[in-house]
């Protein structure tokens, strides 16, 4: 996950920021009774033995970071990992566990509600960034431990794995079902689909009343803003020819050159922030030939899915001036250019509003640690719910890290901040689930 910093917020303070350009009403971040919910959730006897029993596995879990990071789980190829994961699940008690036909890891925590019923999600993403190959041998200096995707997002699997043990050893009872899920595909093209297939496939669509990833890499992020993406591969293709003897015909790279050109005129707004790229290009054959045919990889984000809708609009109708332009200027006698569009990314823009209890309940957790919460937007697994209209936010893996998507990739496992996150996780996921 990569992060977009956002206005920061301070728990019960006054809030005000612009999303989609309209400036939401300024309200306390969460209520003097919110903050009581979280207190007696905290208070009870059940949740005391759980949240201790975090603090007595917390070398386990770092044992669970770095076996879980040395299974390596490049894009598409998450099956090895997944195995290893679902074994955990099963050991950790939870029901009903499996794979399923996308490759996601499932296991039902079953609640005192009626079966069947609405339940709350918790998931963490298998995957990396990392192409197969990469070395991921953890290396450990003092509190930090190195190596790719250690934090994005095996810390998230870690504590998700702590979470579910501790409510085993504390026998906390629930109302609501709590399905936790190890999901492939959050990362580059794998394009959420994971989540998408829960949400829109899966044997649980239609029971999900909200929705937690554990994926946000600081104590005192709280992600309720999804960024939507849209991601092409732009084919530019010609007749070719000789660099000498054909000189003068069209020529698909002079096509894609200026479509780049074109799309860096067009102006975006800032709020609600919106942004482009000409991110990967190939083509050609040889130095002594004009191309058949070259490509471009595109990724369009923003904040809004209004502004990214007229975003992509425009930059289409750019990729189709540019061919226009390369097909008036030169010989078409063998052949004109044209442009294959073809979407390689589609990941849906969305908001859980800092006014629903999810937001707020998750931020009085968060305030059980002397924590204040500060929202943001990002482009993670929640931004599926949140386009859908289900309550969905992002919550913190681990307390430090850095570094993320490189091979020097780390986070800090000190077990003060360490534990803290994992307890605000712990309170903010049984408020979800209906305890008081």
């Amino acid at each position: 996950m990569k992060r977009l910093a956002l206005k920061a917020m301070l728990a019960g303070a006054a809030l005000s920021l612009s999303v989609g350009g309209l400036a939401q009403s300024s309200a306390p971040l969460h209520s003097p009774a919110d903050a009581q919910t979280l207190a007696a959730i905290k208070a009870r006897p059940t949740v005391q033995s759980a949240l201790a029993a975090l603090e007595s596995e917390h070398d386990q879990w770092v044992d669970t970071i770095v076996s879980l990071t040395q299974i390596p789980a490049p894009p598409f190829k998450e099956e090895a990992r997944a195995k290893a994961y679902a074994e955990r699940f099963k050991a950790a008690g939870l029901a009903d566990v499996e794979i399923d036909e996308v490759g996601n890891v499932l296991g039902l925590r079953r609640g005192t509600g009626k079966p069947g019923g609405k339940l709350i999600v918790v998931s963490a993403h298998l995957d990396t960034v990392f192409p197969e190959g990469t070395d991921v041998t953890v290396r450990r200096e003092g509190n930090k431990l190195y190596a790719p995707g250690i934090g994005d997002d095996v810390a998230g699997l870690a504590t998700q794995l702590s979470l579910v043990k501790a409510l085993a050893v504390g026998k906390v009872a629930t109302p609501m079902d709590i399905l936790f899920v190890g999901d492939v595909g959050e990362e580059g093209l794998g394009d959420l689909r994971g989540i998408k297939h829960l949400f829109r496939e899966g044997k649980y669509k239609g029971r999900i009343a909200a929705f937690f990833s554990i994926d946000d890499g600081s104590v005192d992020g709280l992600t309720n803003g999804g960024v939507g993406s849209k991601r092409y591969r732009l084919t530019f293709k010609g007749p070719g020819g000789h660099s000498f003897g054909a000189f003068g015909l069209v020529n698909p790279l002079t096509a894609m050159s200026q479509a780049i050109v074109n799309i860096y005129g067009i102006a975006v707004p800032t709020s609600p922030k919106t942004t482009y790229s000409a991110s990967v290009v190939g083509g050609g054959s040889s130095v002594n030939a004009i191309p058949s045919e070259a490509w471009l990889q595109l990724d369009m984000r923003s904040e809004s899915a209004a502004e990214l809708a007229k975003l992509e609009q425009a930059v289409l109708a750019q990729v189709d001036l540019a061919v226009a332009s390369e097909n008036k200027a030169r010989s078409i006698k063998d052949g004109a250019i044209s442009v294959d569009k073809a979407l390689i990314g589609d990941r849906p823009a969305g908001m859980t509003g800092a006014d629903t209890a999810l937001v707020r309940q998750t931020a009085a957790a968060f305030a059980t640690e002397g924590v204040a919460a500060r929202l943001s937007f990002s482009s993670t697994d929640a931004n599926v719910p949140m386009n859908l209209g289900i309550p969905a936010i992002t919550i913190p893996r681990a307390a430090t890290g850095g570094r993320g998507h490189s091979l020097d990739e780390w986070i800090d496992i000190n077990p003060r901040e360490s534990l803290k996150v994992k307890r605000m996780d712990l309170l903010a996921i049984l408020a979800a689930a209906g305890l008081r």
